[in-house]
């Protein structure tokens, strides 16, 4: 599936980026379960925690995994009706447009594809990213990717202004774009815009992100940043980059110093 491979090659990339020299990390005892549906136009593979020493935290994260994969009208049931709910609402959604056309399906082939990855499970950290193509007429499908890093401390999401000192955003926002003009072989980065990206300059951070071992990955979804023929535009930043960022004392203490 397109999505995995999204997943993957992101993999690929921090694997050959990978620093030495880091501390020794732990695996959270997380259990994993996961389902699947796949009924041709639908296919959801979704994989969410079901067992973890605080019981508090793991409703939360839970949580956290139903509303990244199937939004917030979903994000209140448990993973297993979440799934079942959505699969529901999506047929009948596509039954209305069959009958808004007076047909029995849909002049086109509609589809719903998402699978979601474990990105990262380590020292206190969860990091997951979830993937959806959908086409629903029109020239082309869509592409979206979520990407979010929880605390299993608290169960809640880590933001920005967690990992980063005060006033961080425009140092970061610099490094951000100088790293995407590297990836797409460009000297100035104002030369992006000839390529196909928008104003340069308010190109920032924009919360989608996840961190490993290596770096913080950022994300930026088709349309953000660029026009559709660019893709998703995927941003790793080793922390050599932004170490003078991040905050000594907080959640990425452990693993970016």
């Amino acid at each position: 599936m397109y999505l995995k491979i999204l997943w993957c090659g992101v993999g690929i990339v921090l694997f050959t980026c990978c620093a030495t020299g880091r501390k020794d990390v732990t695996e959270n005892p997380v259990q994993w379960d996961s389902l699947t549906i796949d009924n041709g136009s639908l296919r959801i593979s979704f994989i969410y925690p079901v067992d973890f020493q605080d019981k508090a935290v793991l409703k939360s994260v839970q949580k956290l995994f139903v509303l990244d994969y199937f939004g917030s009208e979903y994000a209140d049931m448990t993973p297993e009706n979440a799934a079942e709910k959505y699969a529901e609402d999506y047929l009948n959604s596509i039954r209305e447009e069959g009958k808004v056309f007076n047909e029995e399906i849909p002049p086109v082939e509609y589809y719903d594809l998402s699978d979601n990855q474990i990105l990262y499970n380590r020292n206190h950290l969860l990091s997951v990213g979830a993937g959806r193509e959908t086409f629903s007429g029109g020239a082309h499908g869509a592409h979206s990717y979520v990407s979010r890093v929880i605390d299993l401390k608290t169960g809640q999401p880590l933001s920005e202004t967690d990992l980063f000192v005060d006033d961080y955003r425009d140092d970061l926002a610099k490094i951000i774009v100088d790293n995407i003009a590297v990836s797409f072989n460009v000297d100035n980065v104002p030369e992006l815009e000839n390529l196909g990206f928008f104003n340069v300059n308010e190109i920032a951070p924009n919360g989608n992100f996840y961190v490993d071992d290596t770096g913080i990955t950022y994300i930026f979804n088709e349309y953000e940043i660029a026009v559709y023929a660019i893709g998703p535009v995927v941003v790793l930043l080793p922390y050599g980059k932004v170490r003078h960022l991040i905050r000594a004392d907080g959640p990425l203490a452990d693993i970016a110093f």
